[in-house]
């Protein structure tokens, strides 16, 4: 398992991890078991689905092959923003303008339902509201004023556009040459509330087995998955599968699902948290303490935390390979938007792998049926390409409005067509870093 091999030497250094209390775990599947919906993946997406399963009456039961939020969902950025990874005109393209609108308002009830389940649930995870989209050239200023100018005028959804003279009422940062800010996006903590969601679903009926890999899916009217645990083995029997692994899916030896692995790719990628600084210095960095994100395709995030910390995301691996040096590397590009934070000690580094699909839209639907005319009763959640925080709640409630008769929302988002990765398993990982190297050139010469 050389993905999952690779994250877990990842995870050692998580200012998430130090700063988020674990309840006791759950334990692994042993044995027989059955259920109406079987959820693979503990992650968000995965926890979302378990729990508005539960909620409409399903006996569900949730695998996870390490712990709860081992995943993207308890490492990232903490940015939970409007829209999707892809430009609208991605959407557009594929379903039409009337369906990019639809697609555009269940982002934006993405983002309510978090804050709503932060307050139903009553998860202590950092929130705080805004979100700062920032460019680093006049041509790509004029680019993203246009673009929220399009957004508001095609969606009606309004963004502040601030120009270059007024942005260091935003930012303490002479990079930026122009940004937008959206109060209803925000941040958090995501491995707590990753957490506190897996409680709410367990409170709430779902059984939850940590440690528990999905070895094997046998198809049919009843899909039966097999488990392996350091324990010992187990099969769970359901009515229908919910595969929500996203990267972690895929890597593991044989694949559950080969048909989806060549539509997504593992990309690592990094973060750095500074020791704690005084409240004025974060205060003054980014005086609204909204989440920042510049618009180059490699880009810089980051954000100050709730407890007066500067945590930057700003390295991506499209090979697996951490780069050299992580924190170091980290730190610099920290100093280069902020040199006052050049004396600032970086605490901790860490990262761990999102899975991208080629155009960056999500990627929803279900297998085809095992035997012609049977039951399409195993559905797949993945491809939220490093912008899922939100989406990932939305995609849980989709496929059980889907599992539970009414798939007119999720089958929306099954319509999106994907092409496969070229160069076959053994050559596109080569491809896909040479083409972002290309991107990388694009950004430096603006």
């Amino acid at each position: 398992m050389p993905l999952l091999d690779t994250d877990q030497a990842l995870t050692r250094n998580s200012y998430y991890a130090a700063t988020a209390p674990r309840a006791a775990a759950f334990p692994p599947l042993l044995g027989e078991a059955r259920c109406d919906v079987a959820v693979v993946g503990g992650g968000l997406a995965g926890l979302s689905a378990a729990l508005e399963l539960r909620q409409r009456g399903f006996d569900v039961v949730l695998l996870e092959s390490r712990e709860i939020g081992f995943g993207a969902s308890g490492r990232n950025g903490g940015q939970a923003i409007h829209g999707l990874a892809c430009d609208q005109d991605v959407i557009e393209q594929q379903l039409g303008l009337d369906e990019a609108r639809r697609v555009w308002a269940m982002s934006i009830e993405a983002l309510d339902l978090l804050r709503g389940r932060i307050a139903e649930h009553g998860i202590d995870c950092d929130w705080q509201d805004g979100y700062l989209g920032v460019a680093t050239t006049p041509r790509k200023a004029a680019a993203l004023h246009a673009q929220a100018e399009r957004l508001e005028q095609v969606y009606g959804y309004p963004l502040a556009r601030i120009a270059a003279a007024e942005l260091g009422r935003w930012i303490a940062s002479a990079r930026y040459c122009g940004a937008v800010h959206d109060p209803r996006s925000g941040h958090l903590h995501p491995l707590k509330y990753t957490r506190g969601l897996a409680a709410a679903a367990a409170r709430a009926g779902v059984r939850l087995h940590e440690g528990t890999q999905a070895s094997a899916l046998v198809p049919g009217e009843r899909p039966m998955l097999r488990t392996t645990s350091a324990q010992g083995g187990g099969t769970l029997h359901a009515r229908q599968v919910l595969l929500a692994g996203n990267a972690y899916l895929h890597g593991v030896a044989p694949p559950l699902a080969p048909t989806l692995a060549a539509r997504v790719m593992p990309v690592g990628t990094y973060i750095a948290c500074t020791e704690v600084l005084p409240r004025a210095t974060a205060d003054a960095l980014i005086p609204d303490r909204s989440a920042v994100c510049d618009t180059n395709f490699v880009l810089d995030y980051f954000r100050t935390t709730a407890d007066h910390r500067m945590l930057y995301g700003g390295r991506v691996s499209y090979s697996t390979v951490t780069p050299a040096r992580l924190a170091e590397s980290l730190r610099q590009r920290m100093v280069g938007t902020f040199p006052q934070l050049a004396g600032a000690k970086v605490e901790f580094a860490w990262g761990g792998f999102v899975d991208i699909s080629m155009n960056r839209a999500p990627d929803f639907g279900r297998l085809p049926p095992a035997t012609p005319g049977g039951p399409a009763n195993v559905y797949y959640l993945q491809g939220f390409s490093g912008h899922g925080l939100a989406l990932t709640g939305l995609a849980g409630r989709l496929v059980a409005e889907a599992m539970g008769g009414d798939s007119s929302r999720f089958d929306v988002f099954a319509r999106l067509r994907h092409r496969p990765f070229p160069g076959g398993p053994w050559l596109r990982t080569p491809a896909l870093v040479l083409g972002m190297a290309w991107y990388r050139l694009r950004d430096m010469l603006g």
